[in-house]
This record gives structure tokens, C-alpha cells and sequence, in this order.
């Protein structure tokens, strides 16, 4: 008898030490959260651009940020930007942002020169663009959330439902893929461009999706029963979420990691410098980088 009680007494000490394995696992060694600087408002958007430089925004103050992968440091990239939030870049190098002060997609080529994209759906003005993805064809799922702007003109939503939709790879049609949400926010799809994610930050859910051929979605499934402002995956099929700090999924929507980050919000997430193998956090006025095992999927 008494080597079972053992051996039951041991359970929860095995059980405690394998998901501690786990979670770590994802981190590099002795790696810690690093600020790389607190001189902002309110960062947003990060993405990686080809050649791991991480490109990210301070929307109050209307300019992108930009940390540059061979020197480690940061600058002004753009200002101002159209009061840019959720940024990524496309399969020809260039930026693509979610220009908030007139309701906009941009697309910022190596110039700095601006071609918009999307300014309404069917004569009505946009919500406001927040996040995107970009599948393998190039076509540009974004979120469409009401979040009124001091900056504004107008105070009243033009339409009334606040949509994901699809813009195709030739840029001439907006297809509404999904308008079933309380405030749509974050979203980021997997680089065989089968499956998508959205976070419903009203409602405090993240959904996964199969992309169907035509771009449509099909088979919505609860993912996590907590919502995300941004979100990244890396290349184990993990889902990170924001909100409170770093929260971590695993393909089947298990929480695996929690990275705490001292700040009341995490904004945005990306993988990003050299290999992707630095995870990029966005939070309030700063930003924060952390080693890791795992890379990113651009």
C-alpha cells in the first residue's frame, strides 16, 4: 500500500515537471524578455520583412517604427503614416498597412511610396482596417472593428456590421468572408494557406477556419476561449495570443505557455530578425524581443 500512496504522491510532481518541459521548450535557454525601448505611445502592427528587420507602429504619434536586424536598432521609418496599425509585409517586399485615419489598406513600396488599396466596401466607408494576412496567392484577409478615433471626423459607422473580409490577389474584388462577430481584431492564417484564425476581441474568442479554394471559409471551430488584439504562429503550428502578456495554443487549442510582460496590454506579436527566431512583443510604450527555440513562417 504504501508504494502506491508513493506513486500517486509522484503523479502531480511528474505531471508538473512535464508541462514545465513543455513550455519552456519553446523558449531558447536562459533567454528572458529584453525591452528594447519604451519611447512610444502606443506600439502595434509588427512584421517581419524579408530580411528580418521588424517594422511596427506608434499609432498616436502617426509614424512606423522600424528595428533594423544588422544593427539591432531602431528609427522612424515612415511619418506621418496614414496613422497605420496593423502592418505585413506582401510576397513582392512591400509593406502593407492598415491605415486608420481614413479607413484605408496601403500598400508602401521600398520608395516609401503609397497605392491604396482599399478605401470603402460597396460607397460605404470602412470601419477602420486593423489587422491582416496574406495567403500564399497574395489575396489580403483583413479585420474590419469599429473603434472610434479621436482623429475623426465622422462618429457614426457607415455599415453596421463589423467584418473580415478578402481582398483577391488582382485587387478588384472585397469578398465578405465572415460577419458573424461582436468586434473582429486579430487574425493570422498558416503558410500553406490552409487554416485561419480570428479573434473576436468583443467576445473574447479566437476561431479557426478551413480555407476553402475560392478564399471562402468553412468549418468554424472555437479555438480559445479568450480573444487577442494581434496574433502570430510559429512553425510548430502554435498560436500566439495578446492581451494579458503572451498566451500560447497548440494546433488542437491547448495553452502550452503564458509569457508574462510588464505592461497592462501586449498589443501584437511577430517572429522576426535573423531565422525569424526572436519573438517581437508590442505593449503599450514599449517593445520587448525573446529568444526562441521556434521560428516564425514567413
Amino acid at each position: 500500500m504504501k508504494k502506491v500512496i508513493n506513486l500517486f504522491l509522484a503523479l502531480p510532481i511528474l505531471f508538473s515537471l512535464s508541462c514545465k518541459s513543455l513550455q519552456t521548450s519553446l523558449i531558447a535557454k536562459d533567454a528572458k524578455v529584453q525591452l528594447v525601448s519604451s519611447e512610444y505611445s502606443f506600439t502595434e502592427g509588427p512584421a517581419v520583412a524579408p530580411n528580418g528587420d521588424v517594422f511596427f507602429t506608434d499609432q498616436p504619434n502617426d509614424r512606423i517604427i522600424k528595428w533594423s536586424a544588422k544593427d539591432k536598432a531602431v528609427s522612424v521609418y515612415m511619418e506621418p503614416s496614414g496613422r497605420s496599425n496593423g502592418l505585413y509585409f506582401d510576397h513582392q517586399g512591400n509593406l502593407l498597412s492598415c491605415a486608420d485615419d481614413k479607413n484605408q489598406l496601403w500598400r508602401i513600396d521600398s520608395q516609401k511610396n503609397v497605392t491604396v488599396l482599399i478605401d470603402d466596401f460597396e460607397g460605404k466607408k470602412l470601419n477602420g482596417p486593423n489587422d491582416l494576412w496574406i495567403d500564399p496567392k497574395g489575396g489580403i484577409y483583413f479585420t474590419d472593428p469599429f473603434y472610434k478615433r479621436p482623429y475623426w471626423t465622422r462618429t457614426e459607422q457607415e455599415i453596421e456590421e463589423q467584418r473580415v473580409y478578402y481582398l483577391t490577389p488582382d485587387q478588384k474584388d472585397i469578398i465578405i468572408v465572415a460577419e458573424d462577430y461582436v468586434r473582429p481584431n486579430g487574425i493570422i492564417g498558416s503558410k500553406d494557406g490552409t487554416r485561419l484564425y480570428i479573434a473576436d476581441i468583443g467576445d473574447k474568442k479566437t476561431y479557426s477556419y478551413t480555407i476553402n479554394p475560392d478564399a471562402s471559409l468553412g468549418n468554424k471551430a472555437l479555438f480559445a476561449n479568450m480573444g487577442s488584439d494581434g496574433m502570430t504562429m510559429d512553425n510548430q503550428g502554435n498560436v500566439y495570443l495578446t492581451g494579458d502578456g503572451v498566451t500560447v495554443f497548440n494546433p488542437q487549442g491547448e495553452q502550452i505557455l503564458h509569457i508574462p510582460i510588464d505592461q497592462k496590454w501586449t498589443a501584437n506579436v511577430t517572429f522576426g530578425g535573423k531565422n525569424q527566431k526572436t519573438l517581437f512583443i508590442t505593449a503599450m510604450t514599449s517593445l520587448y524581443t525573446l529568444d526562441m527555440n521556434v521560428h516564425g513562417i514567413r
